[in-house]
């Protein structure tokens, strides 16, 4: 999978965003092979809560940042039944908000690098179709994946704080 990775302004430089993204999405094909495919493309926009604020705003009828967006172009039976070969096929888009990312990343005592692999390997797999809001099962799979995918990176369990776990 191709990566466009795009970083506005007042993301710490302490970190190559650009480079995670990329990890991460190494990460989540070895995890969900059906992301592996060359032939994928997807961006990444590294941004604040006021552009996260307004995508939401517009396409999602929420009124309020939030950490992650994905935007998927392609159903997950079309993404399942894509040939090996062919032209570049847009996955979609990911938007993650930088002060809402931070606070959350604080909140879990997490540095901001983890916590934003983390949103990009959830997105990434939003992406591929997976999604946590139609049941305790699809969550169940999907919080699995994004543990395999970052302990890939080395990355510890983000869900290790749950009661039960």
């Amino acid at each position: 999978m191709d990566l466009d990775v795009e970083i506005e302004t007042g993301w710490p430089g302490d970190t190559d965003w650009a480079e995670l993204a990329f990890r991460c999405g190494e990460a989540a094909a070895a995890v969900a092979p059906e992301l592996a495919p060359a032939r994928l493309s997807a961006s990444v926009l590294l941004t604040g809560d006021d552009a996260v604020h307004a995508l939401n705003r517009e396409w999602r009828a929420k009124d309020k940042p939030t950490n992650v967006l994905s935007f998927p172009m392609l159903e997950r039976a079309q993404l399942l039944s894509l040939a090996a070969d062919g032209p570049e096929e847009m996955l979609g888009d990911l938007a993650l908000a930088l002060e809402t990312c931070t606070r959350e990343a604080a909140e879990k005592g997490v540095p901001l690098a983890d916590h934003a692999a983390h949103l990009m390997v959830h997105g990434l797999l939003h992406l591929a179709g997976y999604d946590h809001e139609t049941g305790e099962a699809d969550a169940a799979a999907m919080e699995g994946l994004e543990i395999k995918a970052l302990a890939r990176m080395g990355l510890a369990d983000p869900y290790d704080d749950r009661p039960g776990a």
